[in-house]
Formats: C-alpha cells, sequence, structure tokens
C-alpha cells in the first residue's frame, strides 16, 4: 500500500528543499550498524570501519536510539532544517529545542509505554538528556562525515539545485515525478508506494509545508516519519551518489586524453559527481586556478555546467560530457587510486 501526505495549496506553496548535515551523520551511523546499509558506500563504510577500530566512538546516549530491533527510531534526532543550508550546530540547536512531550511522545510510539533503558532515562531528563546526544553526534559528524563533507556537500547543493529547476520547470508534478519511483503525486496527495504498509497510511503532518532533503549516506528508498515534531521531512537519495566514491579513482582512456588532454581529462572523469573548485584542487593535487583554467575551457566546449547555490559553485558534467566519458568509458586502474580515493580524501 503507500503512506500518503495531504497538502493544501498553501503547504505545497510552503514546500522547500533543504541541507542537513545532521541528516547525514545519522545515516552514516544506521549504515554503520549495518541498517538500512547501502552498497554505494562501500568505500566510506570501510574507511569509517577503520577510522573507528583506531580509535572507538563511544554513543551510549544516541546509539540505543538510533539502531534497534523495532521499525522506526525517534523523528526528534533529525528535525527539519530551519534553513536551506543549516550547518551542524542549527541542527543540533533544532534537536535540543525539541520540547519534553514532544520527546516523550516519540519515545512511547517508537518504544511503546514500557521504554528501555537511554529511552527511560531520556524521558524522566529530557532537556539534560537531549544535551548528552547533541553532543555525542556532534563528535560522530566531527569523526566520521566533516572530513567528506565538502565532497558530501557538493552531491547535495547539486541537487538541490536539479530540484528547484524541475520546480520552477513544472511545478510538482514535474518535482515529484523526478524525486524517486516510489513517490507519486496526484490531486494534492503525495504517495510514497512500499510494501512496508498492509494498508494506506495517511501522515500526521508537522505545521507548514514538507521540507525535501536530499541524503548522500542514507539508503537507497524514502524515508518519511509518520508523525513529527517540526516540519514533515522527505529524505531521498541525492543524485550522483553512485560516483560520490569512484568518481577520479580510475584514469581516463587515452582516447579522451587524446581529445581533451590529460588535465581536462582528469577534471571531466572526476565531475561524474559534482564538485567544487577547492574540492576538485585538493582531490587532484594542483592549483584552484589551473583548474578554473581547465573547467573554463570545459565550460566553452559544453562538457562541464557551473551551478550556483547560496555563496557556493558546484561544476558537474553536462549530458554531452557524461555521454562522452560512456561513450570511451574508464579503464579499471591496476594501480593506486588517486587523490580521489576515499581513504586518501583530504579533511
Amino acid at each position: 500500500m503507500a503512506l500518503r501526505i495531504d497538502l493544501g495549496v498553501a503547504e505545497l506553496a510552503a514546500t522547500r528543499l533543504a541541507i542537513s548535515p545532521l541528516s547525514e551523520t545519522v545515516a552514516g551511523l544506521q549504515q554503520l550498524s549495518g541498517r538500512y546499509r547501502n552498497p554505494l558506500h562501500l568505500r566510506w563504510l570501510r574507511w569509517a570501519a577503520d577510522e573507528l577500530a583506531r580509535r572507538p566512538l563511544e554513543l551510549p546516549h544516541a546509539w540505543p536510539l538510533l539502531v534497534t530491533e523495532r521499525p522506526s527510531w525517534p523523528e526528534f534526532l533529525v528535525p527539519a532544517p530551519r534553513g536551506t543550508a543549516a550547518s551542524i550546530d542549527d541542527d543540533l540547536a533544532a534537536l535540543q529545542a525539541t520540547t519534553p512531550s514532544q520527546v516523550r511522545a516519540s519515545l512511547r510510539r517508537v518504544f511503546g509505554e514500557e521504554l528501555p533503558g537511554a529511552a527511560a532515562a531520556l524521558a524522566t531528563h529530557p532537556a539534560a538528556g537531549l544535551r548528552a546526544v547533541a553532543a555525542e553526534l556532534r563528535a560522530a559528524h566531527e569523526r566520521l562525515v566533516a572530513p567528506h563533507w565538502p565532497r558530501i556537500r557538493a552531491v547535495l547543493d547539486a541537487d538541490v539545485i536539479h530540484r528547484a529547476r524541475q520546480l520552477a520547470a513544472g511545478g510538482a508534478d514535474k518535482l515529484f515525478a523526478d524525486l524517486h519511483p516510489d513517490l507519486r503525486w496526484c490531486d494534492g496527495r503525495l504517495l510514497l508506494q512500499g510494501t512496508h504498509w498492509r494498508a494506506e497510511h495517511v501522515v500526521n503532518r508537522g505545521p507548514g509545508g514538507l521540507v525535501l532533503m536530499p541524503v548522500v549516506l542514507g539508503p537507497p528508498h524514502v524515508m518519511i516519519k509518520k508523525s513529527t515534531s517540526t516540519q514533515t521531512t522527505v529524505r531521498y537519495p541525492a543524485r550522483g551518489v553512485g560516483a560520490l566514491w569512484t568518481a577520479g579513482t580510475r584514469p581516463p582512456v587515452g582516447s579522451v586524453v587524446r581529445l581533451l588532454g590529460r588535465a581536462r581529462a582528469e577534471l571531466l572523469e572526476a565531475l561524474r559527481s559534482p564538485a567544487t573548485t577547492t574540492e576538485l584542487a585538493r582531490a587532484l593535487g594542483v592549483t584552484p586556478s589551473a583548474v578554473s583554467q581547465h573547467l573554463g575551457v570545459l565550460r566553452d566546449s559544453g562538457l562541464v555546467a557551473r551551478e550556483r547555490s547560496g555563496r557556493t559553485v558546484v561544476y558537474m558534467t553536462t549530458t554531452l560530457g557524461a555521454s562522452l566519458l560512456e561513450d570511451h568509458p574508464s579503464l579499471p586502474s591496476a594501480g593506486p587510486l588517486t587523490g580521489w580515493d576515499l581513504c586518501d580524501a583530504p579533511a
């Protein structure tokens, strides 16, 4: 059956796109636990496992809430971002703003009336408990997400730019038709199809419109909470995730190198996943000015496009550029991976 969200004109008009570092942190922890495991993130998972083996991360308050045998987890751990590009500080402030009654109600929805240890302690002392949870999630973000945040953020920015264009070009019909195969927009209702529900469930929607949140480190399916203490979020896989950890790890074949030159061919290969000039320079071990010069040539040739998201400029391959790479696919690398290997990603 389906999960259903009813949206009036005012709610649809208030629907917005947003990025959440906390959402990525929670999704990453759940990946590490084996829950919602996404094979696209095996490189990150190996790196994170090595990092935690070197120096374990203690999460006595947050982990029992996120990793359970139950089908859900407390929704207040990923609140709707207050702005279009919230920081981890903004996200954690929103988490700690959850009221005691909202905390207890969410815990009961997940765990039932007989709360287990960590949930019971949080219900007894919500303010102190949320501070402890926030501190642990901040530590997890700094250890596991922040070192790769420029690359993750570039993919998220590119997704938001694409969705905004879809919305401008064709309204809600075009936006939701392209968001995920399991989502369908019809007659003022957003339907999430799936095998998880035996009957149609109506989402107890929060105030205002929806907050659409692309996720990089999440599972391949859409995540919508049936109840929320903030705006209702629709978390969906970001475009370009498939190439995030592999873009630029293989040398371009000789024909592409002969056509473009090695530097530009490597840039085009790296931009299988969207990136900023700074991130490209770090990944390829060259100066930002050199990257900008070659990007200019690739843009003039119609192989690369640039888009601005706030103060950030994101570069990505165009259809023509992607077609060139597909017509001349990269050969597997017999030697060590380049600077775009996850394990060598700069902080």
